[in-house]
């Protein structure tokens, strides 16, 4: 028979005619054949009445193997998407932190034994334990600042700074003394703890939570004036590191006022001086340093000279020049009483903490 016989080995490599590389030119592979935008109808298909010859394809299918590439394309489109809508709904959203708990406290009356020493109020500081105390602001000395395990020390003196600024608008500004507005302490308070303040101020009660003399301090402006603008100070200040995210602020000073009876009256040239005594304990978290605020967790107020029988929940009530406390002492208590431990507490201020006779 003629015709062209293929070697038992194959056609050599390289030689003319061998394989097909004659028809290499014309022949269509698989990628060719999928990438053809018209397709040939069946035989069958072309029988019928207006049909035509060709069909167009589609310019791209959706291959096995491309699948995977267009999920993760998608995939990233989708984080890429949600990532710019966080970043513009919460730009400054800070981590959520624990909410501080509601400020605990007690304001202790301290009576006097005798009548309350009066006289000219710069002659009463000299002959009292406040005669080396420095003038306002300038008794709250800050400690030396230095880093802790997980604060700065910028961020340590933050933390003193605002524990500072709280106590001179609470203790010294005339204004919060004479029961004026309190906003400027207000805005100093995590906003968790807004709404105790605000009722402690609107209604106070001595329950150890809602004293507005556990805030700040307030005198009576019907009944009391300030003799001196120029309060007393002394005390001190320390800090810890509580954890990792927080700092602990105690505080520890005695404030002593120079007051006079209201009014124009007949003793209204009467001063006499009335001590308080502020241990107060901040926390702060790296939130209330950003924001210049702070948690105020526990206080304890010592004043006098006042009776026993004072109500200083939303007002302190000085003993002036002349008066005393009374011998009225403290409420009996009943040890087998079933209920809460009374809340009321009262102590004898001790004859020292006043101006000596020589005053008079």
């Amino acid at each position: 028979m003629a015709g062209r016989e293929v070697p038992p080995e194959g056609t050599p490599e390289g030689l003319p005619g061998g394989g097909d590389d004659e028809y290499r030119s014309v022949v269509f592979d698989e990628s060719f054949v999928r990438a053809a935008r018209l397709q040939e109808f069946s035989a069958q298909e072309r029988m019928r009445e207006h049909a035509r010859a060709v069909r167009s394809r589609p310019s791209w299918s959706l291959r096995a193997s491309s699948k995977p590439a267009i999920a993760l394309v998608l995939l990233l489109l989708l984080a890429f998407s949600t990532a710019i809508y966080m970043g513009v709904r919460h730009p400054y959203e800070p981590p959520p932190t624990s909410r501080p708990e509601e400020l605990r406290m007690a304001v202790v009356p301290l009576a006097p034994q005798g009548p309350v020493p009066g006289g000219d109020a710069d002659q009463l500081f000299a002959h009292s334990p406040a005669a080396a105390f420095r003038t306002g602001g300038a008794g709250i000395n800050l400690p030396p600042a230095a880093k802790t395990a997980h604060f700065s020390e910028a961020q340590v003196m933050d933390a003193l700074s605002i524990a500072k600024d709280y106590l001179i608008k609470s203790s010294l500004d005339p204004a919060v003394l004479a029961g004026g507005p309190a906003r400027q302490v207000r805005v100093l308070l995590d906003p968790d703890l807004m709404a105790q303040f605000d009722q402690s101020l609107a209604t106070p009660a001595e329950d150890g939570r809602h004293s507005a003399t556990g805030w700040l301090v307030r005198f009576d402006p019907a009944k009391v004036a300030l003799a001196d603008p120029h309060v007393r100070v002394q005390g001190e200040m320390s800090y810890a590191e509580v954890g990792s995210d927080a700092l602990d602020v105690s505080t520890d000073h005695v404030f002593v006022y120079a007051l006079r009876p209201a009014g124009d009256g007949p003793h209204a040239g009467d001063a006499s001086l009335f001590m308080v005594r502020r241990e107060l304990h901040f926390r702060l978290d790296r939130e209330d340093l950003r924001l210049n605020r702070t948690e105020l967790q526990t206080s304890t107020v010592e004043a006098g000279p006042q009776a026993c029988s004072a109500d200083a929940g939303g007002l302190l009530q000085p003993l002036l020049a002349g008066e005393r406390a009374g011998a009225q002492g403290p409420a009996a208590t009943d040890p087998y009483a079933i209920g809460p431990a009374p809340d009321a507490l009262c102590a004898t201020l001790a004859p020292g903490a006043q101006p000596s006779p020589a005053t008079g």
